[in-house]
């Protein structure tokens, strides 16, 4: 009775185990979970537009704005009515955005604030009021020194010094604040409305870009010296250097800092690379210069973009390859001119390839300031206000060197701003 006792746990007990077990190919080992095959994605597309114009610059134009999980083409024309969230009362478009949040100085222009989009709703995440430096709505530029640490920078209210606040994004709360040790250049009055900052981690430096002002007869205050470089020790905002541009250019979008577009970026390869301009008999003429990486001045001998016209914006795909939303001054310099086109410009042998599709170049596009490029996993997303069209998005793979239809807006909207902006968990 006792031996089959224990031979009746014994095939229990071997029961309970095949039971926990999958098939392992004789191997002792369960197999492991399966893995899903389409992960969940991460991210979704904040889409800017404008009604009857084209906004930037200051322009009073009602402004839109709308969250959608992807731009593909195989969707219904996109609209506004009953979907976006109109943004004027409370955003401006010129803004920082970061991961799954917004920030920026508010139309109120007394505080620094910071937003969430979601549901096509603006939340208030956290407010916090100016201390000792004041801001102005859309006149300031910025950097992230890591991902919780935001630098803010800009001319003071005399616009006779650079002011900065170093601010916690997580309540934007004010870790300290102050002014640069810098002289206004030269022969200028005032300094630059904003300039630009950027951040270098490789070298663990900020890098201001700015220049000097003074009044002409007409009383316009216009450029007076060559560009400077400050380069700043991001843990007490000292000065290490401060050198002028042996390039005589200014920076693309100054007035704004790169809240509307983006024209500086560090590469794979930490070197750092800026947008600007300069006048020539011909018209405005633009430069892409380069810092190489542990260098604190720029190359004088390079220039990515020896092309006649103008660079907007640019967006670094990696590798060597941006893509570059440029003007062709002869279609127009205006805002609203249907001269405008994508490019993408190989870094190291300066060559610029207007954007096509199907072997056809993609139609010119009106609207000047804005941040219409988005990129993410190696493709660009970008839109085109073409003459006589309704707006429609394209997609550039960098790594295929293709481009593929997107999605379309439906008549009367003006593309503006692309966000790639992460989920909230």
């Amino acid at each position: 009775m006792r031996h089959f006792k224990f031979t009746l746990f014994a095939v229990l007990l071997l029961t309970v185990g095949l039971a926990g077990c999958t098939k392992n190919n004789g191997n002792d080992t369960p197999d492991p979970d399966p893995v899903d095959p389409t992960p969940t994605q991460t991210y979704h597309f904040d889409l800017w537009v404008a009604l009857d114009r084209h906004g930037g610059m200051g322009r009073d134009v009602q402004t839109l704005v709308r969250s959608l999980d992807n731009l593909n083409a195989d969707q219904p024309q996109i609209t506004f009515v009953g979907e976006g969230t109109e943004v004027n009362s409370i955003l401006s478009l010129e803004t920082i955005q970061k991961g799954a949040y917004y920030y920026q100085v508010p139309v109120s222009g007394d505080r620094f604030s910071k937003y969430l989009i979601k549901d096509n709703k603006i939340t208030v995440v956290a407010e916090r009021r100016f201390q000792a430096n004041s801001y102005a709505c859309r006149k300031y530029t910025h950097a992230w020194i890591d991902d919780n640490t935001l630098v803010i920078m800009a001319a003071s209210g005399d616009t006779k010094s650079i002011i900065w606040t170093k601010l916690n994004a997580t309540d934007m709360s004010i870790i300290a604040e102050g002014t640069l040790d810098i002289p206004l250049p030269p022969n200028s009055n005032v300094f630059t409305t904003s300039g630009i900052l950027t951040y270098r981690k490789s070298d663990n430096h900020l890098f201001y870009f700015y220049y000097g002002k003074g009044k002409v007869a007409a009383g316009k205050n216009t450029r007076t010296s060559p560009f400077y470089t400050a380069v700043i020790n991001p843990s007490t905002m000292a000065i290490e250097s401060n050198t002028p541009c042996a390039v005589d250019c200014e920076m693309v979008g100054s007035a704004y800092g790169e809240l509307l577009q983006k024209i500086t970026f560090v590469a794979n390869n930490n070197d750092l690379y800026l947008a600007c301009y300069g006048e020539t008999s011909g018209g405005e003429k633009s430069y892409l210069l380069r810092m190489p990486a542990n260098s604190t001045q720029f190359d004088a001998t390079y220039n990515g973009y020896p092309n006649a016209g103008k660079l907007i914006s640019i967006e670094y795909l990696g590798g060597n390859q941006i893509i570059a939303y440029a003007r062709d001054d002869s279609k127009g310099t205006g805002i609203d001119a249907f001269s405008h086109y994508y490019t993408v410009i190989d870094l190291q042998s300066t060559v610029s390839t207007p954007v096509k599709y199907n072997g056809t170049q993609l139609p010119y596009s009106s609207g000047r300031f804005s941040s219409r490029m988005a990129v993410i996993n190696h493709k660009a997303y970008f839109g085109i206000d073409a003459e006589g069209s309704n707006p429609k998005l394209y997609v550039y793979d960098a790594q295929t060197g293709t481009t593929s239809k997107g999605a379309e807006m439906e008549p009367g909207y003006y593309f503006e701003q692309i966000r790639v902006v992460d989920n909230l968990p």
